[in-house]
């Protein structure tokens, strides 16, 4: 069965970065996908950079938007793939074989979810990397302890968005958390996850960028529980910095 894979990419004004992105795509193994990028009407030449580099799997819009989540889901409305999967304007994939991986197993039986795991590099050095982060596995018990799968390692088939709905636009850096509750615990999901790294990342994107966005993030995972009736407490949720910072000492 063959699949094609959709990656969306939300950018406004990430002249220096979004080439590195679109190469990422580009360079991959996998033939049968679409690059759709949403920009927000960028004006430092980013859309510039983005014409450079058009091919004919590479689908462009640009024009206002009401924040990352929005953009996110202008571009799986626009999204013809069966399975979809989301780049970061500052991020690329670890290797050009990922979906070619991803497209295999979707293409080998009933699965709803693949993942894997994540790195971050230093800002404009994607071979420094300063920290794992291993997704580990998807669950309610995992979830409410303030744990999910690295979004940007995470493909999903398009029926889920269609069956539970795109992201709450309401949620300003969380969204990703809230819509993976939402579905964990809408009913069964056959998910797949391959420890080992998909995605490098860029340190210093809203989920990692200071002290008042942590605190934002960690309200809206607390909220997002909440809403789709998983228990959690914020005790619960900041027990992870340890863990975190444990990962990076032992990296």
């Amino acid at each position: 069965m063959s699949i094609k894979i959709s990656i969306i990419t939300a950018v406004y004004n990430r002249v220096d970065t979004i080439g590195r992105s679109i190469n990422s795509v580009q360079t991959q193994d996998c033939v049968d996908y679409e690059h759709v990028i949403v920009d927000g009407q960028s004006d430092d030449g980013t859309l510039r950079k983005i014409n450079e580099k058009l091919d004919s799997r590479t689908v462009l819009s640009s024009e206002p938007d009401e924040g990352i989540y929005d953009a996110l889901n202008k571009g799986l409305a626009r999204s013809t793939g069966d399975v979809i999967g989301f780049m970061h304007s500052d991020d690329l994939y670890h290797d050009d074989t990922i979906l070619k991986r991803v497209s295999d197993i979707f293409s080998g039986g009933d699965v709803d979810i693949v993942y894997g795991d994540a790195v971050f590099f230093q800002k404009d050095q994607p071979d420094k990397i300063v920290r794992i982060y291993k997704s580990g596995e998807y669950s309610v018990k995992r979830l409410a302890w303030g744990w999910m799968p690295s979004h940007p390692s995470m493909f999903i088939h398009k029926s889920i968005y269609e069956k539970y709905g795109y992201f709450k636009t309401d949620y300003k850096i969380a969204a990703d958390y809230e819509f993976l509750c939402r579905i964990m615990t809408g009913g069964r999901l056959n998910v797949s996850y391959l420890p080992e790294v998909f995605v490098r990342m860029q340190v210093g994107g809203a989920s990692t960028g200071g002290f008042r966005n942590t605190l934002q993030l960690n309200k809206e995972v607390l909220r997002a529980c909440r809403e789709n009736r998983i228990y959690s407490n914020m005790l619960m949720i900041l027990s992870k910095y340890p863990v975190k910072m444990l990962q990076f000492l032992l990296k």
